[in-house]
Formats: structure tokens, sequence, C-alpha cells
């Protein structure tokens, strides 16, 4: 259950930052910033009940990897963020980490 609660928690680790983004170019600036931090404290959350059973460094790797590649992921597609032979390469290396922390 903790591997869920760790997934659940990377998910929601993808929401603030995307509510934050949200925020700057909307009229509904306060609804996104509420829903930032909402998906924050979710987050949090989800990350105090995976590390029950995952070590520290693991989760915390895990969560913050799997929320910088989808954050990224997002950015490039929603926002046209720019793409790089180098940012795809740092984005490569970071799922390669933790996959080896998995392993």
């Amino acid at each position: 259950m903790s591997w869920i609660y760790l997934l659940i928690a990377a998910i929601f680790e993808v929401g603030w930052p995307l509510g934050l983004k949200l925020a700057t170019q909307s009229q509904y600036r306060v609804l996104w910033i509420v829903f930032a931090i909402i998906t924050m404290a979710l987050s949090g959350l989800f990350l105090y009940l995976a590390q029950k059973q995952i070590p520290i460094g693991t989760a915390y790797a895990i969560w913050t990897g799997i929320g910088a590649s989808c954050t990224f992921i997002i950015g490039v597609v929603a926002f046209h963020d720019a793409l790089s032979l180098m940012r795809i390469l740092g984005i490569v290396l970071i799922i390669a980490g933790v996959i080896c922390l998995k392993i």
C-alpha cells in the first residue's frame, strides 16, 4: 500500500506547480493558488503515509523524480516550454535514477 501512497503523492506533487503556473495565466488566480495549496498538502500527506514503509531517501527521490518528470512533460506539451536534447537527457537521467532506487 505504501507504493500506492507514494504514487498518489507524486501525482499530487504535479498539481501544485501546475496550479501556480495557471494562476499566472488566468483571471482565476485565487482559485488556482488554492488548488496549488491543496495539492501540496495532499502530496505531503501521502508522502508521509508512504514513508511509514519506504525508506525516506527512496521515497523522497521517487516522489520528486516523478513530480519533476511529469511537470516537465506538462510544461512542454501544454505550455510550450523549450525542448532540447540536453533537457530530454536530464529527464531521462532523473527517471533512470528513480528506477535504480526502486530496484
